[in-house]
């Protein structure tokens, strides 16, 4: 049983695919930095001044008091 191409010999691969079918070349380089950046890009955004944002809040804030009823909406 002989190994597939890509596994006996992955740079040999890379190389033909970078020629003959880019469009795998570079779906196959951006795929591998997704799991670098997920580790490399929130120390970066933090030395750039980043900051994250503040929580969305979950509850409509409560006014204390009693409630101002709008004047001058009646019909008449």
């Amino acid at each position: 049983m002989t190994t597939p191409q890509f596994w006996s010999t992955p740079l040999r691969y890379l190389r033909w695919a970078s020629h003959e079918k880019p469009a795998i070349f570079f779906a196959m380089a951006v795929g591998a930095t997704g799991p670098v950046m997920l580790v490399a890009l929130p120390p970066i955004r933090r030395f750039f001044g980043d900051v994250d944002p503040e929580p969305i809040p979950l509850t409509y804030p409560i006014p204390k008091g009693p409630r101002v009823i709008p004047q001058g909406y009646d019909d008449e």
